[in-house]
């Protein structure tokens, strides 16, 4: 559409002309000695005109000439930069692909040759991506260097090769070296919200409940993690921070978790020994047990049940409000045994662990109603129950063997030696005897017993091997060849 409105303007434009030199039919000379030349104007217009037009493209063609050398820099940079994005993009395409051997060696390739400082810091992360999932951790590290060494004095380049750097190093678990490179990306208004969750995962290594704690609560509020890990994670550092807090940080720490924070087993198992450490039971009961009427944790219910004589009636009232509610829940049927035992309730406390053990038999209904029958004096069942516990934790009894028949040891001027060093045998006690022997009964006579001499061997014909050659004919120890069948047949 453009071309045709373009041919009417020039069809246009040649048409008036015309018609404006039709009208005109005046002359021009020109005169230049010893030359005249004449012309009529139409044509002296028309060569102006052509002569202005060859005039403008040869001064166009000279610069086109001129510009060359720059011109051709400029094609093989664009040529060098389309190779370089090629050789990039198929590079994270087999990192993404799993296919590491060949994106190494086409981002290696790629850092090689490029000079862009932005194309060789990122051709340099790639690789070492590619090498840290490769295993080469010492080439990775090359790579990440050769990339540093790229990014300059550039801020942002740097700052990038310091994130997925300290990314790497936190696969390794080696959060330290990780922390140092990126705390200086954790500003005050925490721009980096990659390089603050990597912090968050560092000091998670470290086992910084604090640090944990307080970054959590900055990524919750900025939406960059996910709600559930989030609760997960002020859970785990509140419990830890609760562990070690003492009477003046009680105050601060509870009152920063917020009602259902306070509700979680683990928050309300880790405050409930907090204050018990502390001196208060009847806080730490009060603490538990809003955990239990929201729901019935076995956890919660096992620290419930922990407790004195003087807490454990007020307790056992409370937890009977409980199995109202619930009254074929197996662990609270446990709790309420275990706190009738610290009670004294003996029959009360059988009944609930009865009912208890019909519902769930595990290691810790057995040994609770071992630990009853024993304060009533039944050892049998007591014992019976204690067993039955062993059984349901796969405990490994040691299987009842034979005892190996005694080495004979009299020979052995080593073993007579640390003998005398360790033990003294009875007078009772035979010539060869078990090591389990010697530490029951010892005498001094054994340190008078010469190793016997070798009894003389009865000659042998020289043609032939005796089954002296080949079986042991010597006596075994502890065992009386008068009783056995070859003695009574010669007697």
């Amino acid at each position: 559409m453009r071309s045709w409105i373009w041919t009417l303007i020039l069809l246009s434009a040649a048409v008036a002309l015309a018609l404006a030199v039709h009208d005109h039919g005046g002359n021009v000379i020109i005169v230049a000695q010893p030359w005249r030349l004449e012309l009529s104007l139409p044509l002296a217009v028309v060569l102006a005109l052509v002569a202005f037009v060859a005039l403008h493209w040869l001064l166009r063609l000279l610069r086109w000439m001129g510009n060359s050398p720059d011109r051709l820099r400029a094609w093989r940079g664009r040529r060098a930069q389309r190779r370089d994005v090629e050789l990039l993009e198929r590079g994270w395409i087999n990192v993404l692909e799993g296919r590491y051997v060949q994106a190494e060696k086409d981002l290696s390739s790629l850092l090689a040759r490029t000079r862009s400082a932005d194309r060789k810091v990122l051709a340099g992360l790639s690789a070492a991506r590619a090498l840290h999932l490769l295993g080469e951790y010492a080439r990775r590290d090359q790579t990440l260097q050769l990339a540093q060494e790229g990014a300059g004095q550039d801020g942002r380049l740097r700052q990038a090769v310091d994130t997925v750097t300290a990314e790497m190093l936190l696969d390794q678990n080696r959060a330290q070296e990780a922390l140092d490179l990126l705390e200086p990306l954790q500003d005050a208004s925490s721009r980096f919200l990659h390089a603050t969750r990597l912090l968050l995962r560092a000091h998670r290594q470290l086992g910084h409940a604090d640090r944990v704690y307080a970054l959590t609560r900055l990524l919750l509020r900025r939406s960059a993690i996910d709600e559930t890990q989030a609760r997960l994670f002020i859970c785990e550092s509140a419990a830890q921070r609760l562990d070690a807090v003492d009477a003046a940080g009680w105050n601060a720490l509870w009152g920063d978790l917020t009602a259902d924070e306070r509700l979680t087993p683990l928050v309300a198992l880790a405050g409930a020994r907090a204050q018990a450490r502390l001196g208060h039971p009847a806080e730490a009961a009060r603490i538990l047990e809003a955990a239990l009427n929201r729901q019935l944790d076995d956890r919660l219910l096992r620290a419930y049940a922990l407790c004195d004589a003087e807490q454990a009636r007020q307790r056992l009232g409370h937890a009977e409000l409980w199995l109202k509610s619930h009254p074929d829940h197996a662990g609270l049927l446990a709790a309420l045994g275990q706190l009738c035992l610290a009670a004294q309730l003996w029959g009360q406390g059988a009944h609930y662990l009865e009912r208890s053990l019909a519902l769930r038999a595990d290691i810790h209904i057995h040994a609770l109603l071992g630990n009853l029958h024993d304060a009533l004096g039944h050892p049998d069942q007591a014992l019976r129950h204690w067993r039955q516990a062993c059984e349901a934790a796969d405990a490994e009894l040691p299987p009842i063997q034979r005892p190996l028949p005694a080495a004979d040891t009299r020979g052995d001027p080593q073993f007579l030696q640390g003998l005398r060093e360790t033990a003294r045998p009875s007078a009772d006690a035979p010539v060869a005897v078990s090591g389990a022997y010697l530490l029951d009964a010892v005498d001094e006579s054994l340190e008078t017993v010469p190793a016997p001499a070798a009894p003389p061997s009865a000659p042998r014909p020289p043609s032939s091997a005796s089954e002296d050659d080949y079986f042991d004919t010597a006596p075994i120890p502890g065992v009386d060849m008068s009783l056995t069948s070859d003695r009574s047949g010669q007697k």
